[in-house]
């Protein structure tokens, strides 16, 4: 089978042939139909990720049909539709991951390839409305931004929701799930054309984050706000902290502009926020994000599908930050 693989780091992937998966006890054999990409991916290859062990496959999200099946796996499985949950050994705890918590496509070779090997227990049905491409695009940025809205974010309906950094995939999920709950949601970027698509999306107003008094002008038009999906961190962080309303959440998933340089303890507990940290999703957030997407026909935005040699393309736009949802790679 083909796979490509990053040999060292700072270095285009490379399509190889490789041997074919033989599947151990309760594993299967997955022939992918597609992958998605995930900033995850990028930042392996840069050296900015913890563990990195090379050579691996990259690639986290992939939908497929199961091949073979191991020893113990139902063979009437041969032949399933299946998406992928890329959350590795959650543990028992559904607050936290437990130590061996890991994501496919690194240490685990990933769905960068046209088979990967995984557990019996990380393969579920894909959703039937969703076309191969959508598929791929749902696990990791859906089952993370479940999280981070519904479990972790506790989102009511009625309430008014911001999602920071509209156009990446977690957060682009993070709208549409919930506006799909019955929220107002608000949604910031640096790009017009993005926060155009936002509204399509279902949002209710978009924002530029670079224009002086984005955020007063925010509040001024919408009253302060209930729920926010946050993964730049930053220097940007204290606004939000002028935007919650009092006893409001802010949900943090990831931090690309780094640490706050100084955060305002003061307004934190007077208005007695809750400052809340999110991290993927347990195997109960990926059940839950695929039921929600089913009842409510939630299909992911895709930006661009690529041809799975044509890979480092891909990395390259997501690099650049360009996209609107979710970059693909055809496989089928």
């Amino acid at each position: 089978m083909q796979a490509l693989v990053l040999h060292e780091l700072k270095s285009p992937l490379k399509l190889e042939q490789r041997p074919q998966f033989e599947p151990g006890p309760r594993q299967v054999v997955v022939q992918l139909k597609a992958a998605a990409l995930n900033r995850r991916d990028y930042w392996i290859t840069q050296g900015m990720y913890p563990g990195i062990k090379l050579p691996v496959v990259l690639g986290s999200d992939g939908a497929g049909v199961i091949a073979r099946v191991g020893e113990n796996a139902p063979h009437g499985w041969i032949g399933r539709e299946v998406v992928i949950n890329p959350g590795l050994d959650w543990g028992e705890d559904e607050a936290a991951q437990g130590e061996s918590f890991r994501i496919l496509g690194m240490p685990d070779d990933g769905a960068f390839a046209e088979e990967v090997l995984v557990g019996e227990e990380a393969i579920h049905d894909k959703p039937e409305h969703l076309t191969w491409q959508e598929a791929a695009a749902l696990p990791l940025g859906g089952m993370t931004a479940y999280r981070a809205v519904f479990t972790q974010g506790e989102v009511k309906p009625g309430e008014t929701v911001l999602v920071t950094g509209v156009g990446g995939g977690v957060a682009t999920f993070a709208l549409q799930f919930a506006v799909a709950a019955g929220a107002r949601v608000l949604a910031t970027s640096s790009s017009p054309e993005k926060l155009a698509k936002a509204e399509q999306l279902g949002a209710a107003a978009g924002y530029n984050y670079t224009q002086e008094g984005w955020a007063k002008q925010l509040v001024a038009d919408h009253g302060a706000v209930h729920l926010i999906i946050d993964s730049a961190g930053g220097d940007g962080y204290r606004h939000l902290l002028d935007i919650a309303a009092p006893g409001g959440r802010i949900v943090n998933y990831g931090a690309t502009a780094g640490p706050p340089p100084k955060l305002d303890l003061f307004k934190v507990f007077w208005k007695q926020l809750r400052l809340i940290g999110s991290t993927m999703g347990s195997p109960t957030d990926f059940r839950a994000m695929l039921g929600l997407v089913h009842h409510h026909k939630i299909r992911p935005a895709i930006d661009r599908v690529f041809p799975l040699a044509e890979a480092n393309d891909a990395l390259a736009r997501m690099r650049e930050s360009s996209q609107f949802g979710k970059l693909v790679l055809d496989i089928a």
